[in-house]
């Protein structure tokens, strides 16, 4: 974990170098893997839990192995890990870091109902009413980073503990086997015949889904999927569906590449979702 962690910050610095336009997310990014790391060497064990007797049961049934929705679990530690997370914000962007002071400060803020809606796909997580005028779509993202990480090392724990069971299962849906949550970025590792993988930033897993099917509605028609890169960007792309209008940022890689951080990466392409949202995808 200690040679992943080291390699994912010295490509979040390239990146940085790269591309300064991102340096101060990349650097709230890098803070969040350190403190993550640390969170994980403190667990024994994580708050959720996974019965084993029913795990074909519910991969053959399309069901996650943890429902956050309907469960029931300790999230005071999660809770710190939140609060932990904003303090890197108001270290590394105190300006900024104004507006997410306020807003987590306020009686409104119901950090237990964003986990909860992150989880039904609601689109907002923070209802209209609740936002303070000063607020910006940038603070809110930074929320739901937040939100979303406050639960990564636990649900890490419980992806790399069931992990290769769930890749022997067979699973073939778009959204994550372990906790049931959607894809924002994938790879592709090899040419013409590579194989797509999805990967999910609230556990971490990673999952093999068909190359031609969108993994939001199921469509399989080709004529209504494609695909779209930058020039100078072939490691690149966008997959999009005509029909649903989602699309997926995918990192095209060769088939003996090591392996990437895709947290990483899907900081260091989020013009790609700029792009996607011109284009009139979601």
């Amino acid at each position: 974990m200690v040679t992943k962690l080291r390699k994912s910050l010295q490509t979040i610095e390239a990146y940085k170098a790269a591309n300064p336009h991102y340096n101060d997310l990349l650097d709230i990014l890098a803070e969040i893997l350190v403190l993550r790391e640390e969170y994980r060497n403190k667990m024994k064990d994580s708050i959720f839990t996974v019965d084993e007797n029913i795990i074909a049961q519910k991969m053959e049934g399309g069901l996650p192995l943890i429902d956050v929705i309907g469960g029931k679990f300790d999230l005071t530690h999660p809770r710190e890990y939140f609060n932990s997370l904003v303090a890197i914000a108001q270290r590394k962007i105190p300006e900024e870091a104004k507006n997410i002071t306020e807003l987590v400060k306020d009686k409104k803020f119901d950090w237990e109902k964003m986990i909860l809606d992150s989880f039904s796909n609601e689109e907002d997580s923070v209802a209209e009413s609740e936002k303070s005028p000063a607020e910006t779509e940038e603070n809110l993202d930074l929320i739901d980073l937040f939100v979303e990480e406050s639960l990564r090392p636990e649900l890490e724990y419980i992806a790399e503990k069931y992990g290769n069971i769930v890749v022997r299962s067979g699973w073939t849906e778009g959204y994550c086997p372990i906790c049931g949550k959607e894809p924002k970025i994938g790879e592709i590792r090899g040419e013409e015949e590579g194989k797509r993988y999805l990967f999910c930033h609230q556990c971490g897993h990673k999952w093999n889904f068909r190359r031609i099917k969108c993994p939001f509605c199921g469509n399989e028609e080709q004529h209504s999927l494609a695909y779209f890169a930058v020039e100078g960007e072939e490691r690149y792309r966008v997959d999009v569906c005509n029909k649903c209008r989602r699309y997926i940022k995918i990192v095209a890689l060769p088939k003996t590449a090591d392996e990437v951080n895709l947290d990483v990466e899907d900081i260091a392409t989020l013009h790609l979702d700029m792009l996607a949202y011109e284009e009139g995808y979601n």
